[in-house]
C-alpha cells in the first residue's frame, strides 16, 4: 500500500463475502448454497449481503441435509458450474464424508483428469468460546490426508479475500477453513489483529506460498489460522527477553510450502510447530517429518510441537483454555528450545 492509498479495514467475514461477490459478478457460473447462507448471511458472516445482491437463484438456503447439498454442489461442478458450498461447522462432516472424500476428491482422478470439480467447500472451525466437543474441532489435518483436496486456512482479512478468489478460480475441490475467532462475527470477540487493509479491487493469493509474518534468527514458529496471532504475541514477548523468533503463516496446508519452512529452519536451527488441531497424526507431525527429511543436519535442538492433547474439546471454559495453545504456552515452548 502506497502513502497515497487510504487504509481500508475489513473484518475477515466481510473480506470473504466481498471476494465471493466479486467472483459472482465476474462469472455467472459461481453460486452459493448451504444452511443459513442466504437471508441470514451465514452464521459467521461469510456470505453476508450476497442474498440481497444476487437473489435466491444464486444464493440458496438449503435444508439441513449436508449429504444432499454437498453432493448437489459436486454434481453442479461436474456440469460446469462453480459452487461455493458451506458446511456450517467442520464437526458436521461425518454425515456427508462420503460426498467429500469419495466423490468430490476422487472423481477427477477416476476420470483420468477429464472431469473438473471446481467446488469451494467453506467450513467454520476452532474453539475458544465454550461450544464443547461437537462444535469446536479443527480437523483440517484429517482432510489434508485425503488426496485430491486443497486445504486453505486464512488468518486475516487480506489473505481471506485473496485466497477465496483463488479458491473459486481453481478447477480442483478446495476446502476453505474459516476460524470463528478471526471472522469478526458470531459468538467470539472480534480479533483486532485479523482486521486488516483489504483492497477494493479483486486480487489473488497463490496456494502453497506461506507468509513470513515476522523475521527472526533464533527459532522458527510455524502455524496457521488464529494461532498466527497467538504466535505473534508470543514473539513480541520473547523479543523483550532478547529472543528473536521467526513466525511463518502457512496460509494453505495443501499445498504446503516446504521451501519456506526449511529455509527458515536452516537459518534459525530450531523449530516449533503450533497447531490448534489434535497432536497425534496431524499437521505438526507431518511438518516435523518433512523438516527431518530435508534439514535434519541444521537442527541444534529437537523439534518441538505444541498442539491440543488427544482429548475432545471440553465445554468447561477453564478446561478448554487449558488444552488450547495460547501466547504464553507458545513463548514458553520457544524459550525452552532456545535455552537448549
Amino acid at each position: 500500500m502506497t502513502a497515497t492509498q487510504t487504509e481500508r479495514l475489513l473484518t475477515t467475514h466481510k473480506a470473504i463475502a466481498e471476494g465471493i461477490a466479486q467472483e459472482m459478478e465476474r462469472d455467472s457460473r459461481v453460486f452459493v448454497m448451504g444452511e443459513d447462507v442466504g437471508v441470514y448471511g451465514g452464521i459467521f458472516g461469510g456470505t453476508a449481503d450476497l442474498f440481497t445482491q444476487f437473489g435466491a437463484e444464486r444464493v440458496m438456503d438449503t435444508p439441513i441435509s449436508e449429504t444432499a447439498f454437498i453432493g448437489a454442489a459436486t454434481g453442479a461442478a461436474l456440469e460446469g458450474l462453480r459452487p461455493v458450498v458451506e458446511l456450517m461447522f467442520v464437526d458436521f462432516f461425518g454425515v456427508c464424508m462420503d460426498q467429500i472424500y469419495n466423490h468430490m476428491a476422487k472423481n477427477i482422478y477416476m476420470s483420468g483428469g477429464t472431469l473438473k470439480i471446481p467446488v469451494v467447500l467453506t467450513t467454520a472451525y476452532g474453539g475458544g468460546y465454550s461450544d464443547a466437543a461437537q462444535h469446536s474441532q479443527v480437523l483440517y489435518g484429517l482432510f489434508a490426508h485425503i488426496p485430491g483436496l486443497k486445504i486453505v486456512v486464512p488468518s486475516n482479512a487480506y489473505d481471506a479475500k485473496g485466497l477465496m478468489i483463488s479458491a473459486i478460480r481453481d478447477d480442483n475441490p478446495v476446502m476453505y477453513f474459516m476460524h470463528k475467532g478471526v471472522m469478526g462475527l458470531g459468538w467470539m470477540t472480534p480479533l483486532p489483529e485479523a482486521i486488516t487493509h483489504v483492497p477494493e479491487e479483486s486480487y489473488t493469493i497463490p496456494f502453497g506460498k506461506a507468509a513470513i509474518k515476522r523475521s527472526g534468527e533464533q527459532v522458527t514458529i510455524v502455524t496457521l489460522g488464529i494461532m498466527v496471532h497467538r504466535a505473534m504475541a508470543a514473539a513480541k514477548q520473547l523479543e523483550q527477553e532478547g529472543i528473536s523468533a521467526e513466525v511463518i503463516d502457512l496460509r494453505t496446508l495443501v499445498p504446503l510450502d516446504d521451501a519456506t519452512i526449511i529455509e527458515s529452519v536452516k537459518k534459525t536451527h530450531r523449530l516449533l510447530i503450533v497447531d490448534e488441531d489434535y497432536l497425534s497424526f496431524g499437521m505438526s507431525g507431518e511438518i516435523c517429518a518433512r523438516v527431518v527429511e530435508n534439514a535434519l543436519d541444521y537442527l541444534d535442538a529437537p523439534i518441538k510441537r505444541l498442539a491440543v492433547p488427544d482429548v475432545p474439546i471440553p465445554y468447561s471454559r477453564p478446561l478448554e483454555q487449558f488444552v488450547l495453545p495460547n501466547a504464553e504456552k507458545i513463548a514458553a515452548a520457544a524459550r525452552s528450545l532456545v535455552q537448549l
